[in-house]
């Protein structure tokens, strides 16, 4: 076989259907954020970035980075590997504790990124829980989706957000049956938010366990900014929240907190865990920080959530549609993978505006978007330079407005 024509013609296939991806080399400077340096085939130039999940910036907080900086001289480099053998470190234990506290639970466990502490724990809980069922709601991310089937458990789809197809599910499953909810609570495509009280009270009903991605919510809501499931007064209905290092707080890694039997039983028996080396001490240090800040700074989240309004403001008034929602996330539709492209590289070249655009597989064909993450951190004239731009390039790519607000 000739392996190279077959990856050559596999990727060519990508390119001609418009969902290939390209990689933007772009270099963040701290202090100026959403600005960063463009390396393109003409040379470099500043550009802002409209599409970051460091949603609240807080990984240029002068806090954040003089914690790294200290950890840093303290500690060294690395964690000198898994921390089953030699890479547990004093920060990560006080991050760990910052987590459980953070989410009203008993304990909290390290792994190196979100999508692990999906794969991680999903697998290791419905692969040894004896004959477990597990109910994964149908726009689940791909890590918790990966985690199920590796598994090898038995796994039913219920529809997005839909407590009473949930419950059908459950009803039909026999009563003594371990089974396990798995969930978003905002998903990070469309935005949408789920009905979180109401997948509780399904799940107490029939006797399972839930599992709460909240990877795109912690540091964004309730407020001490722990995500959705405190907000609404929920963690302590939630057997397992997992979360993320590396989005609004600004670092890297990923995380559960649970009970702490079950910390202790996933820590025991997760390779995902086990096997990996610890993210560094200086990246604990850091996350640690940065959760003590937004634990007591609503600033933020209070900014963030102005510049979201102030967006949907001005693309109503374009006439630019966008997909409605309560969270974060504005996903301006294309409905179209070269055009999706096409906008994105003309608002890049044109504008020095960067967005990725998003395209299958991420969302279904058909439904190609923009998806803009306005922070506290873009001013208002960034905003309306935005809008203007996809104003300016809406008809060039031959695409429909809708009414436009008064």
């Amino acid at each position: 076989m000739d392996f190279e024509r077959f990856f050559e013609d596999k990727l060519d296939e990508l390119k001609q259907a418009g969902n290939y991806r390209y990689f933007a080399d772009l270099e963040r400077r701290a202090g100026h954020f959403p600005r960063a340096l463009h390396h393109g085939e003409t040379g470099s130039r500043d550009v802002t970035v409209w599409c970051s999940n460091d949603y609240l910036g807080q990984g240029q907080n002068p806090l954040v980075l003089a914690a790294m900086e200290d950890a840093l001289q303290e500690c060294g480099a690395g964690a000198g590997g898994t921390r089953n053998i030699s890479g547990t470190t004093h920060h990560h234990v006080l991050l760990e504790r910052e987590l459980a506290d953070w989410h009203g639970k008993e304990a909290a466990l390290l792994f190196t990124s979100g999508y692990i502490s999906n794969w991680a724990t999903l697998g290791t809980l419905a692969a040894k829980l004896p004959d477990c069922l597990v109910l994964s709601d149908a726009n689940n991310h791909a890590s918790m989706i990966e985690g199920i089937r590796h598994s090898r458990a038995e796994y039913k789809i219920f529809k997005h957000n839909d407590p009473a197809d949930l419950e059908r599910l459950l009803a039909e499953a026999d009563p003594a049956r371990p089974k396990l909810v798995a969930f978003e609570s905002v998903y990070s495509m469309d935005g949408d938010i789920a009905p979180i009280a109401q997948i509780c009270d399904v799940a107490e009903r029939y006797g399972a366990m839930t599992y709460l991605d909240e990877v795109h919510a912690v540091g964004m809501y309730g407020p001490r900014g722990a995500g959705i499931a405190e907000r609404e007064g929920l963690s302590h209905r939630l057997t397992v929240i997992e979360g993320t290092l590396g989005k609004a707080v600004g670092v890297v890694g990923g995380y559960i907190a649970a009970s702490a039997k079950l910390v202790d039983f996933i820590r025991s028996f997760s390779s995902g865990f086990i096997f990996t080396t610890a993210i560094p001490p200086a990246i604990a240090a850091g996350a640690a920080e940065s959760i003590r800040y937004l634990k007591k700074h609503s600033n933020e989240r209070d900014g963030q959530k102005e510049q979201v309004a102030y967006l949907r403001q001005k693309l109503d008034r374009a006439g630019i549609p966008h997909m409605e929602n309560e969270s974060h996330i504005v996903p301006v539709m294309i409905g179209n993978a070269e055009k999706c492209r096409r906008l994105g590289d003309w608002l890049l070249e044109r504008h020095g505006i960067y967005v990725q655009p998003i395209n299958y597989p991420t969302v279904p064909k058909g439904t190609e978007r923009l998806r803009f993450t306005p922070s506290p951190c873009h001013s208002h004239a960034d905003i309306d330079a935005l809008v203007d731009a996809l104003a300016d390039l809406w008809g060039q790519c031959a695409l429909a407005h809708v009414a436009k607000a008064a």
